[in-house]
């Protein structure tokens, strides 16, 4: 199949959609990225990567590090990590506080914002030194050792991160987190504020793609049952409350960030980054996810 010829053909149907959605305001840090950016790379397990367009440009890849974390998280707790954050699609935003105070402070799923931070709390009560340690994690996984968080956009939501300090405390009050609340935010800001291109992305989940194994470090990630898990997790819930278009349109397994990319996963053949700053009302990249629907049309592949 000729990917490259397919990422040409999407990059010129998607161009009219440019610029499409609008850019996260929230975040000061992200409001001022161009709207007309668009990139989008492949990386397959035969070892063969196509890009087009800012496939090498870096981005502030946002929610996508939950899956960086959830599998380090995994890695640490096993199954037990279920006893702390649910399994379900949350059905409501990603930052909800009335669905985490129905529910108990025990979050829907590891890829809502309280989900994650129950997840970095797990982190920060493992390594030694998470920042420098999850940093080193994520570049193996992509191949790339001069990938950076990016300290003013941490900074940034870290100003702005009213709802998530509320989280935090209301997860505590519920003995949800173990750490200091202010630690914990710390790393969750660190994580998110990591600046990832396409390729990086595309790179970086391929230990997804491959049943848990990296080749980049010819390392066991996870093992092929817990790959499963955080793919089908990806599926149900790795788009905010829009999964169920995701999976309707794209039919991959795929992680979202409100920096404007989404990675998806085909399972024993290929990952797949898309980065364009343009956001759909439910937080997804509007041109990104089209250019992967478009991706499934015209490669006839998905795991429907």
């Amino acid at each position: 199949m000729n990917y490259q010829e397919i990422l040409e053909e999407i990059q010129e149907e998607v161009r009219h959609m440019l610029p499409a959605g609008k850019v996260a305001t929230y975040i000061p840090q992200l409001s001022s990225i161009s709207p007309h950016k668009f990139g989008m790379a492949v990386q397959t397990i035969d070892g063969d990567s196509f890009q087009v367009g800012e496939a090498f440009e870096h981005f502030s890849i946002q929610s996508i590090s939950k899956v960086y974390t959830l599998a380090l998280g995994f890695t640490f707790e096993g199954e037990k990590i279920w006893n702390r954050v649910g399994l379900e699609p949350s059905g409501t935003t990603f930052n909800s506080l009335i669905q985490l105070e129905y529910e108990q402070g025990i979050p829907r799923n590891p890829f809502v914002n309280a989900g994650a931070l129950v997840v970095s709390d797990i982190l920060v009560s493992h390594l030694k030194d998470p920042q420098p340690s999850f940093l080193d994690f994520v570049r193996q996984r992509a191949n790339n050792t001069y990938i950076q968080d990016d300290p003013l956009v941490a900074f940034s939501e870290g100003q702005a991160g009213f709802r998530n300090a509320a989280m935090a405390n209301f997860l505590k009050s519920f003995s949800n987190l173990t750490n200091e609340v202010e630690e914990v935010l710390k790393f969750y800001y660190f994580h998110c504020s990591l600046s990832m291109s396409c390729v990086d992305l595309a790179n970086g989940f391929l230990f997804l793609a491959n049943k848990g194994h990296c080749p980049w470090t010819n390392q066991t990630v996870l093992t092929a049952s817990q790959t499963k898990r955080v793919n089908a997790l990806m599926l149900t819930c790795g788009t905010y409350d829009a999964a169920g278009d995701f999976a309707f349109n794209v039919g991959l397994p795929g992680k979202s960030g409100v920096g404007g990319g989404i990675v998806a996963v085909i399972p024993n053949r290929l990952t797949v980054a898309v980065w364009s700053p343009g956001l759909n009302k439910k937080g997804n990249s509007a041109a990104g996810q089209y250019a992967l629907e478009l991706f499934t049309t015209k490669t006839g592949v998905s795991i429907f």
